[in-house]
């Protein structure tokens, strides 16, 4: 069954690429007066599937999955239709048009690819939007580097403001501290607000780091749960508990 789902999804996918690339031709002609004999979705040797015609157009579904057309009055191919080429062109035609008209049709259906991706891409953002870790979410600070203790910062440090403004996402804070040139880090340590003056030279500091993570997020070692025989367990360790230190350290 989830093999026939993904089968149809392919090819229901696979349709309305193919519908909205030959409507981007289609639209294109009937805006210039050319007609449009044929508009299929995927191709129809010997016979078709379904077809209905209106107006000047025949409308269909072929039965072979390659893709799908649409055949404009007066596009000829002059290598195989030389006894066409010989007749006067009519109005309705597509050679009977000038150039930019013609050019406007040939990539009526490239540009309506483009505006599918950007409107799939609209509504990704839309949907699901940018995924990031608000700086104010930190319950647990940060933890820092010897890069990181150079501008002054501690282990459990929440940051709060960059030269008094806020920074909403979190992974942007080294790129703004760099950019941005900033001079002074607002941050709650301990239940205070701490002003710490970033110190001068700081920026040849962080360019000569080989990782841009002198800052992390801190995240406590909590113990969730057990495996089957667990020595932590034995020792006396309970869910919930917090380790703070090894030996010690």
């Amino acid at each position: 069954m989830e093999i026939f789902i993904k089968v149809v999804q392919f090819f229901l996918s696979l349709s309305i690429l193919v519908i909205i690339h030959e409507f981007g031709h289609f639209i294109a002609a009937k805006a210039f007066k050319t007609r449009v004999e044929k508009f299929y979705l995927f191709f129809d040797p010997w016979f078709s599937l379904f077809k209905f015609k209106k107006g000047d157009t025949e409308y269909g579904v072929g039965w072979l999955p390659l893709g799908g057309y649409v055949k404009i009055s007066g596009m000829i191919d002059e290598s195989m239709d030389k006894e066409a080429m010989k007749l006067p062109p009519k109005s309705y035609e597509f050679r009977s048009k000038p150039s930019w008209q013609r050019l406007i049709i040939m990539l009526g259906g490239v540009t309506m690819n483009i505006l599918l991706a950007i409107a799939i891409y609209i509504g990704m953002l839309f949907t699901w939007g940018e995924e990031y870790l608000p700086t104010e979410s930190l319950k647990y600070g940060i933890v820092v580097d010897s890069v990181g203790a150079k501008l002054g910062l501690q282990n459990g440090d929440k940051i709060l403001t960059l030269d008094h403004e806020k920074v909403e996402n979190f992974n942007k804070i080294p790129k703004k501290l760099i950019l941005d040139e900033v001079k002074t880090i607002q941050v709650l340590r301990d239940g205070q607000h701490i002003e710490l003056q970033v110190p001068d030279g700081y920026l040849s500091m962080l360019i000569k780091q080989k990782s841009p993570k002198f800052i992390s997020i801190r995240f406590p070692f909590e113990v969730d749960r057990f495996v089957k025989n667990s020595p932590a367990k034995e020792a006396g360790m309970e869910k919930g508990d917090i380790i703070v230190g090894l030996n010690d350290v």
